[in-house]
């Protein structure tokens, strides 16, 4: 055994044996109970940071634990492969998306390797891989067989000039973001998956979601979005070019505030709505706001930010209950593909409505009223908007009724006259899985003259998409692809062509989880192994036992996860309809970050190590200056680890230079998982120094340890004592793992080694007890030196295959305690007496300490005594 800790040996030994074991490839077994936990599969961008240390650490922490409890673990990693980025990529780097995405597979595997992740790499899939996206293909035959899969016109972004779709974040100002061409809305038809057949069992069953964080469950409700209200019509005499009523002369709208009815003012419609179209039929003077509405954005994220504009149609509709002309507007702000694409508009109670109502000039009408409040239409007030506490006003013979007597009453009435009626809607909308982009799963969908749309037959699949391609930005390569476009057609043998979009990257990573269980399956899309794996487990229900990922996944990735699991289920595949038992949403690494302002309003970002930091005399950083030309840059503050913001640290740099133990040890002990932490280096210092006092303590202790024998039946005080520190601390670390706050497993482990370094004993059985508690519970957070201090000092071959400690009852029962003791609510000493000493004998104890004394002043007020904990003295 060398006498200084040396990582780079260490690690690299460690590793050796656990891939020439194939310690970490899991096998199903009934014998054991399973479980199975997941890390979100990463994008291979290519450059791993620290912040992926921490994640991949929780999950490798988890993993080892419940093996060495006598789980039956698997752990697997794979590549969420396809995308955009490796597109844009290819066309900055001239290479194809293949070439560029296989080798950053290559690098990012390179530098998690060293890490000693506990990953069952036989189980490694990439999404891009045909072998995986055939499955893609066959279900979304399947799902279009049964109508879950089908085709619809959709309104998207288009480039005019690059001739391609573009996403919402690639338009920017209105224009695209590559070409700089004012983006259109065009409807194009493509593919949807109907996971709104699902909305009621999606909301339903988020309830049996306890594993769950709150705040995940309470964001998935609010995408799902059931709303209950009135679905009813304004009646029109608005006629088209020939001489028919639009729409039957009616514009319908929804609302959960019937309540309001009476407080419309006027009406908001889409600019695709066809009032807008005939209006501009006869107004093109309107046609300007139109094509900018047009060009604007498609999402209620992007609309609830940019600024409200409108303008008048010169129509009006009749108000169901009154009679009333109401002017009718075109909003940017409303949505064709929401509802009908049309809203009343009740400024005197809707923030977004008063907002456009002082904008324009138009009338705002008070029919709500809460007691104690007063109502000013020059400025808004949160209360306008309070359905629970008001009652109606100036509404008729709705006033005084309350919210929900008031909407039972509208809807009443406007049933009676044929012009509306309760109904339930959804903010959830079918999943667009079309892409007009090359990086994805082909659809097997081929485009025939004479039959029109023919599925792909299943023993054709996968259909393969060409690896060699290489996008120049000016459209989907696939279109002038003609090995690729040109079949014939699978029922009539006529020329005809493939389907040249490919599928929502959404799709490859709402079922990968099920992949790993049986990756190398080519008959099925799932079979004996996820039967295991995702079956039922210790507690009895069924589905992935840990799932873990960052919190920005929280809606659609899960949501689709979700959908596709009770897709999976109602074709017979799987048996149960809920993918993931328990979540873990990490926190992120934050670091310090540092830029300068340059021309064109954009930053400069700086790494930490060009930076001079310049601190107050308490330490605290007041200005920073570049190295490089002793000018000031800008203190960023701490941000999320970013590529882009040039404050990532990378892995490799803390392995070569402290080990990989250091990097796992520090990312845990940083703060609790689920929450932010800051990088810190004097905190990886830390957490190196104490690496170094473990291995000096087995050093130093080796041949003690090794030799030791059984424990005796008699301790002495000091053994008793080091016992009860050693277990009752483990009992603690146990509880942590439970909830899985390892950065006070880590603490915990900290305290074990300051123990066993204050123990002045000689009982060697003790030492050795203690210090293989110790060594299997830092051995999940820092796996290579537990594991070679395990074989060193003669405990077994591998740590791993260990059994995991038990508190031990007898260590934990104790003839004497220790007793903190405070004067005046400041700790001043402790004492050690009799469990079971009288309350004079302790308070004489702890008067007689010299540290008691000195804060003294004659005889105490009082003495309040915590029974097991401590004594408070009042002076």
């Amino acid at each position: 055994m060398h006498e200084h800790y040396s990582p780079a040996q260490i690690e690299a030994a460690a590793q050796q044996q656990w891939e020439k074991n194939q310690v970490f490839q899991a096998v199903e077994d009934a014998s054991k109970p399973k479980y199975y936990a997941c890390s979100m599969l990463p994008y291979p961008s290519g450059k791993l940071h620290m912040g992926h240390v921490r994640n991949y650490t929780i999950n490798d922490m988890l993993a080892r634990q419940l093996r060495m409890r006598g789980f039956n673990v698997l752990m697997p990693m794979g590549w969420d492969a396809f995308g955009l980025p490796a597109e844009n990529a290819a066309i900055a780097y001239k290479k194809s998306p293949a070439e560029w995405t296989y080798a950053n597979i290559a690098d990012m595997k390179s530098q998690m390797q060293p890490l000693g992740l506990a990953f069952d790499w036989s189980r490694e899939i990439a999404t891009c891989d045909p072998d995986y996206y055939k499955w893609n293909q066959w279900f979304f035959l399947k799902m279009l067989e049964t109508g879950v899969a089908y085709k619809k016109t959709q309104i998207v972004n288009w480039d005019p000039v690059d001739q391609t779709v573009l996403a919402n974040e690639q338009v920017v100002d209105g224009r695209g973001w590559r070409s700089g061409a004012v983006v259109e809305k065009r409807e194009i038809p493509g593919y949807y998956f109907g996971i709104t057949q699902y909305a009621d069992e999606l909301l339903d069953d988020i309830d049996q979601l306890e594993g769950w964080p709150d705040m995940v469950r309470a964001m998935q409700r609010n995408w799902i979005g059931k709303s209950e209200g009135v679905r009813f019509a304004f009646d029109h005499d608005v006629k088209d070019a020939d001489g028919a009523p639009i729409n039957d002369g009616k514009l319908w709208v929804f609302t959960t505030r019937a309540d309001t009815i009476m407080g419309v003012t006027f009406c908001a419609i889409a600019a695709e709505h066809p009032l807008a179209t005939r209006a501009a039929e006869l107004n093109p003077a309107l046609l300007p706001f139109i094509d900018e509405c047009k060009h604007g954005g498609t999402t209620e994220a992007e609309l609830a930010t940019q600024d409200k504009k409108g303008v008048s149609t010169g129509l009006f509709v009749t108000h169901p209950l009154t009679g009333a002309q109401l002017e009718v507007w075109i909003g940017n702000y409303v949505l064709m593909g929401y509802g009908d694409g049309a809203v009343m508009a009740v400024p005197g109670h809707d923030e977004r409505d008063f907002a456009f109502a002082h904008k324009y000039g138009l009338p705002i009408k008070q029919v709500v009223a809460v007691d104690g409040e007063t109502y000013s239409a020059d400025n808004w007030a949160e209360w306008y908007g309070d359905k629970v506490r008001g009652v109606m006003i100036n509404s008729g013979k709705y006033d005084s009724l309350g919210y929900k007597a008031a909407v039972d009453a509208v809807a009443a009435d406007l049933a009676s006259k044929d012009a509306g009626e309760k109904k339930t809607t959804w903010r959830l909308r079918d999943w667009g899985i079309s892409r007009q982009r090359y990086w994805g799963t082909p659809i097997p969908i081929i485009h025939c003259p004479c039959c029109g749309d023919v599925p792909v037959p299943y023993e054709d699949l996968p259909v393969v998409l060409p690896t060699d391609c290489i996008p120049d930005g000016s459209g989907n390569p696939l279109k002038h692809r003609e090995d690729f476009l040109n079949v014939a057609c699978p029922k009539c043998g006529e020329a005809a062509q493939r389907e040249t979009d490919t599928m929502d990257t959404f799709v490859d990573s709402s079922w990968y989880f099920m992949r790993y269980c049986d990756p190398k399956n080519g008959e099925a899309m799932v079979g004996e192994g996820t039967k295991y794996w995702m079956g039922a487990g210790s507690d009895g229900a069924s589905g992935m036992d840990q799932y873990i990922g960052g919190i920005e996944h929280a809606v659609l990735h899960l949501l689709y996860a979700r959908f596709w699991t009770k897709a999976m289920r109602d074709a017979g595949l799987i048996k149960f309809g809920e993918p993931f038992k328990n979540l873990f949403t990490q926190g992120m690494l934050l670091r310090d970050c540092y830029y300068r302002e340059v021309e064109g309003g954009k930053k400069r970002w700086f790494y930490p190590s060009e930076v001079d930091v310049q601190h107050d005399d308490k330490g605290r950083p007041v200005s920073a200056i570049a190295k490089e030309d002793g000018q000031p840059v800008v203190m960023g503050g701490i941000e999320k680890m970013s590529k882009s913001k040039n404050n990532v640290v990378e892995p490799k740099d803390i392995i070569e230079q402290y080990g990989a133990d250091t990097a796992r040890l520090f990312t845990m002990f940083a703060g609790p998982p689920d929450q932010s932490a800051a990088w810190s280096d004097s905190g990886v210092e830390g957490a190196y120094r104490y690496l170094r006092r473990l291995w000096a303590f087995g050093f130093k202790h080796a041949e003690t340890i090794r030799t030791a024998g059984p424990l005796p039946t008699e301790l002495a005080k000091t053994d008793a004592a080091l016992r009860f520190e050693i277990h009752s601390t483990l009992k603690q670390i146990d509880a942590d793992f439970e909830r899985l706050q390892y950065n006070t497993v880590v603490s915990g482990v900290m305290k074990l080694l300051n123990a066993l370094e204050a123990y002045k004993g000689d009982n060697a059985a003790v030492l050795r007890e203690s210090f293989g508690i110790l060594l299997r519970a830092i051995y999940p957070a820092a796996p290579h030196i537990a594991h070679q201090l395990w074989r060193e000092l003669g405990y077994g071959d591998e740590i791993a295959d260990a059994s995991w400690p038990t508190p031990a009852a007898d260590a934990l029962t104790q003839d004497e305690i220790k007793l903190m003791v405070q004067v005046n609510g400041k700790l001043r000493g402790e004492v050690l007496v009799a469990k079971d000493a009288p309350k004079d004998t302790i308070e004489a104890a702890a008067l007689a300490l010299e540290g008691v004394q000195k804060f003294l002043e004659g005889a105490p007020k009082k003495i309040i005594i915590v029974p097991g904990r401590l004594v408070n003295i009042v002076a």
